[in-house]
């Protein structure tokens, strides 16, 4: 070794089964702990789905995997990279998609996508990426005319630029329209299928259902549930009966009638209950109707879905 010269940090053994390895992570700012001792471990090729409320500890615990932040105990690789010590080789590796995307506005999507490209050792084909993410006919757009859904697949095609192995989407379809989502989806899935390993932050528990391989959902720094969309929701018991009513219905009463382990108002006028016997907690419910003097539309009864778990996880109160 040259005088002077001093040892590079090594990439550890890359052909682990897992992409991503935290264990034990814990971030505090000042009084508050934002993560606290969480461990979880990504497979490559997957899709991961980081889920929970504002405040939980999602993004500080991202921000650690990606090299930004360093834990204050705990540790992290991704890759085989030590992101704190090993960030600029890692992001050879990584793509990174934020929910917002700043760039000069009158920057071109093309001139855009090529300048990201040169950042990369092997990086894609511009043209391709342009064709990926269905913005061929704005090639030569401003990012500032672009609308929200647009700068959107910009976000994502500017995360692949480097051809990455692991790839960190954060809200990737905020802002989209239908079609748009469903395009982006499909684009997810055949990275999966690629081999692209893709950990996913989303408040859309539709998304995180229809995408994810695995679920981790942490509330207040800790992890609180694992598996696969398919596992959370089997582990609820019982089933969800759905109607819509008139707003403001007491839920205590309705969460009073036989067999019905909770009751919320999803939306104004839109109602879930929960319950471990849909037959008799419907029959209950029709007697109650009547006795209230309501109408209730629109009933059905279906299992539950990852965003029931996520609500029976994590409380219903809104959270800024």
């Amino acid at each position: 070794m040259p005088d002077g010269a001093t040892a590079q940090p090594k990439r550890t053994d890359t052909t682990t089964e897992y992409a991503i390895v935290a264990h034990d992570l814990a971030k505090s700012y000042g009084h508050i702990r934002a993560v606290d001792g969480l461990s979880f471990a990504v497979e490559r090729g997957e899709v991961f789905a980081l889920l929970g409320p504002n405040g939980a500890g999602k993004t500080t615990t991202v921000e650690m995997l990606e090299g930004y932040r360093k834990p204050d105990a705990g540790t992290v690789q991704v890759l085989g990279y030590d992101p704190a010590s090993q960030g600029r080789e890692m992001k050879q590796h990584m793509g990174l998609m934020l929910q917002q995307t700043a760039l000069y506005e009158k920057i071109r999507v093309r001139e855009a996508l090529d300048i990201f490209c040169s950042y990369y050792t092997n990086p894609r084909d511009p043209v391709d990426l342009i064709k990926l993410i269905g913005l061929e006919s704005h090639a030569s757009s401003y990012f500032d005319t672009l609308s929200g859904g647009q700068k959107q697949r910009l976000s994502l095609g500017l995360a692949l630029a480097g051809n990455p192995e692991v790839a960190f989407l954060d809200e990737p379809t905020a802002a989209m329209d239908p079609q748009a989502r469903l395009q982006t989806w499909e684009i997810i899935t055949s990275l999966r299928a690629s081999g692209v390993t893709i950990l996913l932050t989303t408040h859309s528990m539709e998304e995180a259902q229809r995408l994810a391989d695995h679920v981790a959902i942490v509330d207040h720094g800790k992890l609180i549930a694992f598996g696969t969309p398919e596992e959370l929701t089997r582990s609820a018991a019982g089933e969800i009966i759905s109607f819509t009513s008139q707003e403001g219905l007491d839920l205590a009463a309705l969460q009073a009638l036989p067999f019905i382990t909770d009751a919320r108002e999803d939306r104004p006028g839109m109602y879930a209950l929960s319950t471990t016997n849909a037959l008799d907690s419907v029959a209950a419910l029709s007697g109650w109707r009547r006795e209230a003097n309501v109408t209730v539309e629109h009933l059905q009864v279906t299992g539950a879905t990852l965003e029931d778990i996520f609500l029976q996880l994590t409380g219903e109160e809104v959270r800024d």
